[in-house]
């Protein structure tokens, strides 16, 4: 830090300005009306923790971090088992490796209420013509229940995000060098013996990333959730993000609302932060 001269934080004073306004203040202030009795517009009473005690007493809240963690834990699984296999797929030399990188991440540039009720419409009327046609009633009725509901969530955000994680192995498994993995086929090494050896230990930073991106995009889901279930049947699919907004707006509990979102925000931390030390840890094992 001594060595950075007058340059350097003239041109960092944007970004730190930036994300004082934006994220650190306002986290500052709505730290503080989680104490209060906040409506949105003046607090008029400090509460002291009233609001964090009522949360935890909230079925409502547990149900959706409930869901929500279920939720997360299945899509970083399956994202990253996706991305990694697109990612190998495309860098193998294939004259459509460019076409397929390009098909495989269109869906991350598509917004996530309108994927919603794309998605919506094939679980509904798709599913449903198919179910009848080939007379399979596992088919019909898709989103009607907390279980497909579930999995319905889980398509969608594998769908969407599986190219954009894809992206991240890519630019790690370009740089393995060729001299590498020419040795281990001239040892008699199988696909899976290199893959195990060398290819996953070399990636392993990209796991990483891929593991925090992922797993802090499946908690924050708010958009697909409204467009795909709204929440339904009976808030059985509704995450905490799609919770609290509930809370503030259609409650008009705002500081409880609050609460939740400074719990929510510690829970999210603690397992991101927890997940990148522990990956880190591994990847100098390997």
């Amino acid at each position: 830090m001594k060595n950075r001269d007058f340059t350097f934080w003239l041109f960092l004073t944007p970004v730190i300005l930036g994300l004082s306004l934006v994220v650190v203040i306002p986290f500052i202030y709505g730290l503080f009306y989680s104490f209060t009795d906040w409506n949105g517009i003046k607090a008029t009473t400090f509460l002291g923790f009233e609001n964090y005690i009522k949360l935890f007493q909230d079925e409502e809240f547990r149900a959706a971090l409930w869901f929500t963690i279920k939720f997360s834990v299945a899509s970083v699984i399956l994202l990253n088992i996706l991305g990694l296999i697109l990612a190998l797929l495309v860098t193998r030399k294939l004259k459509s490796s460019n076409f397929l990188r390009t098909i495989f991440f269109m869906p991350n540039l598509i917004g996530g209420l309108i994927l919603g009720f794309i998605w919506q419409f094939i679980f509904v009327s798709v599913f449903d013509d198919i179910g009848t046609a080939l007379g399979i009633e596992a088919l019909s009725g898709w989103l009607s229940t907390t279980n497909t509901g579930f999995w319905g969530l889980v398509i969608l955000t594998c769908w969407q995000m599986a190219g954009y994680i894809m992206i991240i192995y890519i630019a790690y498994l370009q740089n393995i060098p060729n001299e590498l993995i020419e040795a281990s086929q001239i040892d008699g090494a199988s696909s899976w013996q290199r893959f195990r050896n060398i290819t996953f230990p070399l990636v392993a930073p990209a796991f990483t990333i891929s593991m925090f991106l992922t797993l802090s995009t499946s908690f924050k889901i708010y958009d697909q959730n409204l467009s795909l279930t709204n929440g339904g049947p009976y808030n059985s699919t509704q995450m905490v993000a799609m919770e609290i907004v509930k809370t503030a707006f259609n409650e008009n509990q705002m500081a409880f609302a609050q609460a939740k979102g400074v719990i929510f925000f510690l829970i999210v931390a603690v397992i991101a932060i927890t997940q990148v030390y522990y990956n880190k840890k591994r990847e100098v094992d390997m």
